[in-house]
């Protein structure tokens, strides 16, 4: 069982003062009306992409990597308009912490969630994948509104961090499991619940495959899809929190359940797991979350794609 953080007077410390402002600010920011807010987040993202050197350069080899067809003006504005998206997600981390329901509902619209109502009728449990896009937070937000269920995350090294991060996300969901519970997970998906998944990222050579992922042959991708569905015999949904263009506010559009996913083996799973991240990712590229170092692990002997 995940024990989740709770408040103690040790987070009072003086060394956690400058985060419990930088929430106060995040906090105050985020009682604007939200076309400030969407403008002030480009800006923040534009002043980003200044500054986050080392990061740029992440996500200009990884849109190199996965879009090599794409010309090199084409990579940059999508890099520009991807750097606007990290700025606005600071601000979607408060939105999704600090609105209230009536405030989220009316900047949100919400498609096929017939299909989750659909899995349940069959009183099978549902993991939910969900990609690492910039818009992670208010996603998560927007589906707990409609059906909550359970988390999957790793526990924020700052306490404080991860005391408000988990308080944000319980406030329309039922749980949170870490990452490593895999056991947990589990057992919540025979239990019929709803399971939030994220299985894009690289996350180390222990528990990955190698499998395509858009243009590169060999990516390191998570095994743990293959374990959860073929242990929990679980519905797989994919879901897409993407924002509006010109300060429209956000949809949640729920993807097509899979009831049968070809689980030969953890390279089958994972290849055609990547195939649906793909898909998801395509709906909204420039939200994606570029920065992050994808292609980390190799296969023993090959050299670093950074």
């Amino acid at each position: 069982m995940t024990l989740l953080p709770k408040f103690s007077a040790s987070l009072l410390h003086p060394r956690f003062w400058p985060t419990w402002f930088g929430i106060g600010v995040l906090w105050l920011v985020v009682q604007l009306p939200y076309p400030v807010i969407y403008r002030l987040g480009y800006g923040i993202g534009h002043l980003a992409k200044r500054v986050m050197k080392r990061r740029v350069k992440i996500a200009e080899r990884n849109l190199e990597l996965c879009f090599p067809q794409m010309s090199a003006e084409e990579r940059q504005r999508m890099l520009t308009k991807n750097f606007e998206s990290v700025g606005m997600g600071l601000l979607e981390t408060g939105i999704a912490w600090f609105w209230s329901d009536r405030r989220m509902a009316r900047w949100m619209d919400v498609s096929g969630f017939e299909y989750v109502r659909d899995v349940q009728a069959q009183g099978r449990g549902i993991l939910l994948i969900g990609v690492h896009f910039l818009t992670l937070e208010i996603g998560a937000r927007m589906f707990g509104m409609n059906e909550p269920g359970i988390g999957v995350y790793r526990p924020n090294d700052n306490p404080v961090i991860d005391l408000m991060q988990t308080w944000g996300r319980m406030r329309s969901n039922k749980s949170m499991i870490d990452r490593k519970d895999l056991k947990g997970m589990i057992r919540a998906l025979k239990a019929g619940e709803v399971v939030w998944y994220a299985p894009d990222h690289d996350y180390g050579p222990r528990a990955s495959v190698f499998a395509p992922f858009f243009a590169v042959e060999q990516a390191a991708s998570t095994s743990g899809t293959w374990m959860l569905a073929r242990m929990s015999q679980a519905a797989i949904v994919p879901f897409v929190p993407r924002r509006k263009p010109d300060a429209k506010g956000y949809e949640l559009i729920m993807l097509e359940p899979e009831y049968s996913p070809p689980l030969d083996d953890a390279e089958t799973t994972a290849a055609w797991m990547n195939k649906v991240v793909e898909r998801c990712i395509m709906m909204a590229p420039e939200q994606y979350m570029w920065l992050h170092r994808r292609f980390k692990t190799r296969p023993e002997g090959v050299p670093s794609r950074y």
